[in-house]
């Protein structure tokens, strides 16, 4: 297709969009990466120069990655237009190589009525060859050429805690003190490992990983260290260790606490004399590996327990680091949910999906036991689900997110439920910025304690138990 026979189609689809969804403004913009304007089209029903669009919801929607539907009433809302009347603002982020580039932006005034999930459906359909046509730009040609790397292990996010542990690695991976990373299942342990050894000194050696609870003992030493020809039954030929094939690179023990005592054993000795003897040699081999190793146990007990020797945790923790679980980095919620979105359509070799905005708020509000590795799994349940869907309903949840299986409803909603749409989403927002401290919350947007937990309980927010903070600034004085 010619660039003019596209440019030429724009201004008929906007109309088209027009025609389904009235309004007194569309507009598609397409932005740099200073969020400047560098190509704008729009349909307007009374040419205006005083009727401004609201850029702060199309930097939110660009900040989040998806779409915002705003119907707010109240009369002190930023929706007000210079002439007092209210408006009703849909903002479709639009994305050109993983990269929000853009917006399909709707209003209208309170006649018109509040827009609706149908609306948000339909703009998504129209998107797709809008985004075709503003590939061509040459203003986003410039400046599109750099994309985001997927290739490197992923991590991210606002997170102070997380924050912490990215300055940690950033300043550890160019030793070759072992490093002994703890955290749930799921919070991505190997992918601090990857991240250390792919960013360190040894990033052109091998990344050798095993995880020592999915091996049988008798077959795990083989494995570990290798064996010479003859040394027991089926050991025809010379096999190297995982250990020695790690020569060089970086060795990552993954549930290190279900190793054995035996194992454990020969492991301090590896530790203490950097040499490993395959099963059935005598001969000595020096090996030059940095040792990683990570569990989900708290190996302290274990130790107790007589289940792990301690002089061995003592020699793979010299550098410590303790990932949090997903639940007490809520903050990054968002930014975990749109960065697999885009991993997995571009895997899938489909356009940018969104989510509902009811899908988005169970998402949210979900407690996520199986952190990061549950919340990939259910982005990619979704896509599979939505078929060839780009508009993840909340149907396509899965039933422990969406318990009650609510289903999308294309309804327009009336005054009362569009103020408590607004408030549930403000509310979890804030506690998500806040931590989930709800007294810091509180404070922060001018409302009082008891005001915030009658909220809380209206809309039926889970909010995770008090932080250790919180607990600390609810305490009485002479607690």
């Amino acid at each position: 297709m010619k660039l003019s026979l596209a440019y030429s189609l724009l201004p008929k689809l906007l109309n088209l969009m027009m025609e389904e969804i009235p309004s007194a403004r569309i507009m598609v913009l397409l932005m740099d990466k200073m969020n400047k304007v560098v190509f704008k089209e729009s349909q307007e029903i009374v040419q205006s120069d005083n009727h401004k669009i609201n850029t702060e919801i199309i930097k939110k929607a660009l900040e989040e990655k998806q779409p915002i539907i705003m119907n707010d009433f109240n009369e002190d809302s930023v929706l007000l237009d210079s002439a007092n009347n209210l408006k009703n603002v849909l903002c479709l982020p639009l994305f050109i190589e993983n990269r929000p580039a853009g917006a399909i932006y709707l209003e209208r005034k309170y006649g018109f009525g509040p827009y609706t999930g149908e609306d948000l459906e339909f703009v998504i359909a129209i998107s797709k060859p809008i985004n075709l046509i503003l590939k061509n730009r040459v203003e986003f040609q410039e400046i599109g050429e750099k994309n985001i790397e997927l290739a490197k292990p992923f991590l991210g996010g606002k997170n102070k805690t997380f924050r912490y542990i990215l300055n940690l690695i950033d300043r550890v991976k160019d030793s070759d003190a072992p490093v002994f990373i703890s955290g749930e299942s799921g919070t991505g342990k190997e992918l601090v490992a990857k991240a250390i050894h792919q960013n360190g000194t040894r990033r052109n050696g091998r990344f050798v990983a095993v995880n020592c609870g999915a091996i049988p003992e008798f077959l795990l030493e083989s494995e570990l260290f290798g064996h010479v020809k003859g040394a027991f039954s089926g050991a025809v030929k010379d096999k190297p260790g995982l250990i020695e094939e790690a020569d060089g690179g970086t060795f990552f023990l993954d549930e290190i606490g279900d190793l054995s005592p035996h194992l454990q054993a020969k492991l301090l000795r590896v530790l203490q004399e950097k040499e490993i003897r395959r099963i059935g040699e005598n001969k000595p081999r020096l090996i030059n590996v940095r040792f990683i190793s990570a569990t989900n146990k708290n190996i302290e007990k274990e130790i107790e327990r007589g289940n792990f020797r301690e002089d061995l945790y003592y020699r793979l923790k010299i550098i410590a680091v303790e990932l949090p679980p997903l639940r007490e980095r809520r903050e990054d919620l968002l930014f975990f949910l749109n960065h697999f979105l885009e991993k997995y359509c571009a895997e899938m070799k489909r356009e940018r999906a969104y989510f509902s905005p009811r899908a988005l708020e169970l998402l949210m509000n979900y407690f996520w036991p199986g952190n990061v590795r549950e919340l990939q799994n259910e982005i990619q349940r979704c896509l599979v689900f939505a078929g060839e869907d780009n508009f993840i309903k909340e149907e396509y949840l899965s039933q422990k997110i969406n318990p009650n299986r609510e289903c999308f409803t294309a309804s327009s909603y009336d005054f009362f439920q569009a103020r408590a749409e607004f408030e549930k989403r403000f509310l979890n927002q804030a506690l998500a910025r806040w931590n989930s401290n709800r007294a810091r919350t509180a404070e922060e947007i001018g409302l009082s304690r008891q005001g915030l937990f009658k909220l809380i309980k209206k809309h039926n927010i889970n909010v995770p138990k008090k932080s250790a903070t919180e607990k600390k600034e609810t305490a009485s004085p002479n607690s």
